[in-house]
């Protein structure tokens, strides 16, 4: 990733909101942010925090409950909010991969991973059976499965849950991607199987060039792979920072206190493991003041009267608080 760079990707004030029966969910609440090519965006956060919702959002992965607003969201000078749903299925797998959290259920159980591998290439690239098989059989390949040519012929029960995460990635490459994004591709696999698929998509970012989007609540893994990190919360970003600066000097509470959950193998058997009071908002209406604000030790009165706006700190970090960590008092905005 070059500092600088162009964007591939620009979103711009995206909204997204769901119906209920107990009326609407804000998921999503003026979420603005850029991917440049060949560059790895983490997004972290708490269960429900709109981590999801928001890049499911971006491409319209969503079902019809779902009113998706705001915006542009810019790719390759298309505001994919506007576009019509054929050309947009032209750009979900061809152009933006999407590699889903739980493979097991995102693979179809009655085709075969070769079928499955080829339905992209032969719809997306145009080609014939005889080389959409071939391509299939070097990204299996690519993404570390031996004997590619016979494990075409497998069906998804017949893999581990590693090796079907790998299959997941394959078709996410299938047709060369500008931007993948990843939905906790790591979440659900034993941790030397997540070394490996982390270690496989380091590989193939430095191999094929393209922007990732990295989705997970482990920040771990992120301080890992990561250029730039979001945080979200309460369907917002709270702070964005380039990896290094946030796990250096994280000036919202809330990545404060998401650092403060890591292990750590220097804490004493006797310690405690530091976990974040009180529940995640509900998001029945947008926000008017500080979500974090009832779970917030350092919360002052105008936390709970006006929603912080993304202070722009320098050095490419920005945080949405009042609180200022140097002085201990309120910022100056």
């Amino acid at each position: 990733m070059t500092d600088g760079a162009t964007p591939v990707l620009e979103v711009q004030g995206l909204k997204t909101t769901f119906k209920t029966r107990a009326g609407q969910v804000h998921a999503v609440n003026s979420v603005s942010f850029d991917l440049r090519s060949g560059e790895l965006l983490g997004v972290v956060g708490e269960s429900g925090s709109g981590k999801s919702v928001t890049m499911m959002s971006l491409i319209r992965l969503l079902p019809d409950a779902a009113d998706i607003g705001g915006g542009p969201v810019m790719f390759g000078g298309e505001d994919l909010l506007s576009v019509n749903d054929r050309h947009l299925r032209q750009v979900r797998g061809k152009r933006i991969g999407f590699v889903f959290q739980d493979p097991m259920t995102s693979l179809n159980p009655v085709f075969s991973v070769g079928f499955q591998l080829m339905e992209p290439l032969r719809k997306h690239m145009g080609m014939s059976k005889a080389k959409a098989r071939t391509r299939a059989g070097e990204l299996l390949t690519l993404v570390g499965i031996s004997d590619a040519e016979q494990r075409l012929k497998d069906y998804p029960h017949q893999f581990s849950g590693g090796m079907r995460q790998r299959v997941m990635i394959a078709i996410a490459l299938a047709c060369d991607p500008e931007v993948l994004i990843a939905d906790e591709p790591t979440t659900a696999l034993d941790v030397t199987i997540q070394a490996q698929i982390i270690e496989l998509m380091k590989d193939l970012r430095d191999k094929l060039g393209m922007a990732v989007i990295w989705i997970t609540h482990d920040l771990g893994v992120i301080a890992d792979i990561a250029d730039r990190v979001m945080v979200m919360y309460g369907g917002q970003i709270v702070e964005h920072a380039p990896v290094k600066q946030l796990f250096a000097e994280p000036q919202h509470p809330y990545t404060r206190s998401l650092l403060k959950t890591i292990p750590s193998v220097h804490r004493s058997g006797a310690d405690r493991l530091h976990v974040i009071e009180g529940q995640p908002p509900i998001l029945a209406s947008a926000p008017s003041a500080c979500s974090f604000a009832p779970r917030c030790k350092h919360a002052f009165d105008r936390c709970t009267q006006a929603n912080p706006p993304r202070i722009d700190l320098g050095r490419g970090h920005d945080v949405a608080c009042f609180w200022d960590p140097e002085t201990g008092g309120a910022r100056d905005v």
